[in-house]
């Protein structure tokens, strides 16, 4: 393939969404109600799980947690987004790009592992209940996200610093709607061998660590549940982790149907679209999956909106 004159970068052109006119009006209504929804649901997850003293227990932590993730990426892409549908050229400047990924990368990292530790969060409330208190402690909660973040945010520095200081072709036109690791890659002048085995091993560890604890996990959950004689507790055992298992089918069933189908189905608008779908729906979903079906959740809210509701009458 012939290269591109060796030139320097100092912004790119993102293709955007849609090419089409008369979309960018509707699209940005859209991506508005879901940015605000998403931003507003997590803002209300993290805050109720703060001040309600009986959400104060390691599911709830990890749960804010995941509030705050969903937050970060949906605002490291939802904001640029918006700008794209009223503005002429969707342009990016270098900087701001890498700062893009960086977020997006760290957010995106955190939440499989964050899934992975609430998976096994799940199984030692349902398997070891005697010795949950013990196991998950609250010192082993803030370690536990304490060494996610760390080592989330050294991955994905390194990805981006790799990235970054590659040198780039003079073509300098992103084919997605926000800075990406794979659609970057056919942009660099240089041999991008070992980018892409830094991200293998880190992105793609990663994700299958993260997914085996998560199946390893609720495998020892259905056997644990199935044992259980009375139907009224493997009902019980059952909502205690339904929540997190419809976040954890949507989060992973998107991520298989993106990154585990043949290449030759590839297609940018079918990648739009599973991006779309995990960087700004799924943010703006699991705050509604966690209140409609977590009993504890609608109660606290249902508290406070009756506390707030007696203090104005």
């Amino acid at each position: 393939m012939e290269k591109y004159n060796l030139t320097v970068v100092r912004e790119f052109i993102l293709k955007g969404i849609t090419t089409r006119p008369e979309l960018q009006a509707p699209l940005f209504g859209l991506f508005l109600v879901i940015y605000l929804s998403s931003t507003m649901g997590n803002l209300g997850l993290i805050i109720l799980t703060m001040v309600d003293s009986r959400l104060q227990i390691p599911m709830y932590f990890f749960l804010r947690q995941l509030a705050i993730i969903d937050l970060g990426y949906s605002t490291a892409v939802g904001p640029k987004v918006l700008v794209n549908f009223v503005v002429d050229q969707n342009t990016i400047s270098f900087t701001f790009c890498a700062t893009q990924l960086v977020f997006i990368l760290m957010f995106i990292a955190c939440e499989l592992t964050i899934l992975s530790v609430m998976s096994y969060d799940r199984y030692i409330a349902i398997c070891n209940p005697l010795l949950y208190t013990v196991i998950i402690s609250q010192r082993v909660c803030q370690v536990t996200v304490t060494i996610t973040y760390l080592y989330c945010t050294f991955m994905s520095f390194l990805t981006t610093i790799k990235i970054f200081t590659s040198s780039f072709c003079g073509y300098n036109v992103i084919d997605h709607f926000y800075c990406d690791t794979i659609p970057l890659l056919p942009l660099l002048y240089s041999d991008t061998h070992d980018i892409e085995m830094i991200i293998l091993i880190l992105a793609g560890g990663n994700l299958i660590i993260s997914f085996l604890v998560v199946l390893l996990s609720y495998l020892l959950i259905l056997i644990a549940i199935l044992r259980i004689n009375a139907a009224e507790g493997r009902r019980k055992a059952f909502f205690t982790c339904g929540s997190h298992l419809t976040v954890v089918i949507v989060f992973y069933g998107t991520l298989i149907f993106m990154y585990v189908q043949p290449t030759s189905s590839h297609s940018s608008d079918t990648e739009n679209i599973a991006s779309i779908f995990y960087t700004m729906v799924i943010p703006m979903l699991n705050p509604l999956i966690y209140s409609l079906r977590n009993k504890d959740v609608k109660y606290a809210l249902q508290r406070k909106w009756e506390k707030k509701f007696n203090v104005f009458s």
